[in-house]
């Protein structure tokens, strides 16, 4: 076995080789790359960019970073990145991971090293490699463990992170098939099943052999309940439990704006870190937890009104409750003996940031710490990392530079962070006096809170909205902006833009048919692949379709022709 913890003669010994040294002296970039770090704390761009950009990120013993790509090629699905001259910078990739995703968006990117495998997924499978200890690239063909074998395929809430206990076991959640169980789902005012009969496949976390391979959800055991969606995953081997954050539910305002206001359809839900135990069960559909309120509320599909409790006290309250959609898609908890104390055993989390959260500044786009000790926070959230976005307020999801996602930990204690939109990754080293770090390092990182990209929106000095709106902007902007944003570019790899596509300026029955039926399944726009669910809207009126499609049409750039009132009815009588 290579000792990899090597003395500093022999490190320069082998010091064109991949593996890393745990004693090297690595400076950070003047400018930490872009980044606002707590006092004493560099950051060194280990690369700008990777052709196929990236997702989750893991780091083995060596020191060799490996990314799962968010668009894979004929050369693979993952990247390895090797520093040969430790300086802190990749200067060799190489990809592998031939999976059958050739130009497709991988929603489903988890990635973890575990007894010597690098697990990761796709969104219907989750594989492994057997990595090589002497080589960059892992040995044989990928080993299939879990295939999603659900005939219904592809749907909103598919990601498969996967986390592994002390016992040999490996957790993944299949996430919720819809926003809130309705009947058409997402229409404005419909009720939600009740029992929704999607939590008995869905919604939850399974537990699986770690090591078993060929399984399907069957073999598995439903480890927990009521969890709507989760991309941020991990096991605490502290307190032995598995912990996610969680994707709250959408569209309060545009589902019931009689009972919600734009500004709480931005704060609202929470986002909720979980620790989930066996037989645990947080209350997807039926509930959602207020962070403002603390405590979980009964859903509007359900009865509710933003205030009534009802069936919500028997279900699990999260351990803490983030603002509505931040989009959290990454947890590790910290092992590392590099950082100050105060951060040992403690949770990082990447806020990808939002998409809907108009007509008020999107929001996120950071890392954050929660401290722990003894298995619950032992304080409130932090802002660790920020600067991603390169600009506040962030109007549109596209006004973001990066979007923070990956996390991970070298074996020196540093820590790695990636981000989706061009696959920059940094790494983040701490150089004070590790017995002297407290709230005056952290003092210009609480100040970051202050921005509008992190705080809570002013009801009325923040609301974007312009009151006077162009005919069908109005409806543009409740039903649509969530999605496509209100400059029409929509979101990276979720929601296609508006703009310079056949799909808006093209046929128009056809464009009126997708609003009306909706769309299942992913697209692809302008080369690009998008997976996010396109709701039906057969519930506005022949006028208002009329009015939001002739504003799509002819603003963003478009100069295509109006669309009449006449065609959309005409197109919902052949329905």
């Amino acid at each position: 076995m290579i000792n990899f913890r090597l003395s500093g003669f022999l490190c320069l010994l082998i010091a064109s080789s991949f593996f890393q040294c745990e004693n090297q002296q690595i400076s950070g970039d003047p400018d930490n790359g872009g980044l606002f770090l707590p006092d004493d704390f560099e950051a060194v761009v280990v690369v700008d960019s990777i052709k196929g950009k990236a997702r989750h990120i893991t780091v083995d013993e060596n020191g060799a970073v490996y990314v799962k790509l968010k668009y894979a090629d004929e050369q693979g699905a993952i990247a390895v990145l090797h520093d040969s001259n430790n300086d802190g910078k990749a200067d060799v990739i190489k990809k592998f991971g031939d999976t059958g995703q050739v130009g497709r968006w991988s929603l489903a990117t988890g990635m973890r090293i575990h007894n010597g495998y690098l697990y990761f997924s796709s969104e219907l499978v989750v594989y492994r490699y057997k990595l090589n200890p002497n080589s960059l690239l892992p040995e044989g063909e990928a080993e299939v463990i879990l295939t999603d074998d659900h005939e219904h395929g592809k749907h909103e809430h598919i990601a498969k992170p996967v986390s592994f206990d002390n016992e040999g076991n490996m957790y993944v959640p299949f996430g919720a098939p819809s926003n809130a169980c309705q009947e058409p789902k997402r229409t404005p005012g419909a009720p939600g099943l009740d029992p929704c009969p999607q939590l008995e496949d869905h919604a939850g976390v399974w537990r699986f052999d770690a090591n078993k391979t060929n399984q399907t959800q069957k073999d598995g055991y439903k480890y927990a309940s009521g969890i709507r969606s989760v991309v941020a995953m991990d096991w605490n081997p502290t307190d032995e439990n598995l912990y996610v954050v969680m994707h709250g539910r959408d569209d309060l305002l545009r589902l019931f704006p009689d009972i919600y206001s734009p500004w709480q359809s931005a704060m609202l839900p929470s986002e909720e870190f979980i620790r989930v135990t066996e037989g645990s069960d947080f209350g997807w559909p039926y509930c959602y937890y207020d962070q403002m309120l603390e405590k979980k509320v009964l859903a509007p599909e359900y009865g509710g009104d933003g205030q009534a409790i009802g069936r919500c006290d028997q279900y699990d309250d999260p351990i803490m409750g983030f603002p509505g959609h931040w989009a959290p898609n990454d947890l590790v908890f910290y092992r590392g003996d590099q950082f100050p104390d105060r951060y040992k055993n403690g949770a990082f989390i990447a806020f990808h940031g939002s998409t809907n959260r108009g007509p008020y500044p999107q929001s996120g786009y950071f890392i954050g710490f929660v401290p722990f000790k003894d298995g619950k926070p032992s304080g409130e959230w932090e802002v660790f990392a920020d600067g991603f976005a390169g600009v506040d307020p962030i109007v549109d999801v596209n006004d973001a530079v990066y979007r923070p996602m990956g996390i991970a930990v070298g074996p020196d204690g540093s820590l790695y962070l990636g981000e989706t939109e061009h696959g920059k990754i940094w790494r983040v080293m701490y150089k004070g006096d590790k017995n002297n770090f407290g709230k005056t390092q952290l003092a210009e990182m609480e100040k970051r809170k202050l921005l509008s990209h992190i705080r809570t929106p002013d009801k009325v000095k923040d609301n974007l909205f312009n009151d006077q709106a162009l005919t069908g902007q109005k409806t543009y902007y409740v039903y649509c902006s969530t999605c496509h944003q209100s400059d029409g570019e929509g979101a990276s790899g979720r929601f296609p833009p508006l703009i310079g596509t056949d799909w808006v300026t093209g046929d128009k029955e056809r464009l009126i048919k997708i609003v009306l039926e909706g769309m299942e399944g992913s697209i692809e726009v302008n080369g690009e692949s998008y997976s996010g669910v396109m709701p039906q809207h057969s519930f506005l009126s022949d006028e208002e379709i009329a009015e939001v499609l002739t504003y799509i049409r002819t603003n963003f750039g478009n100069e295509a022709t109006a669309v009449t009132e006449q065609e959309v009815t005409k197109v919902r009588g052949s329905l």
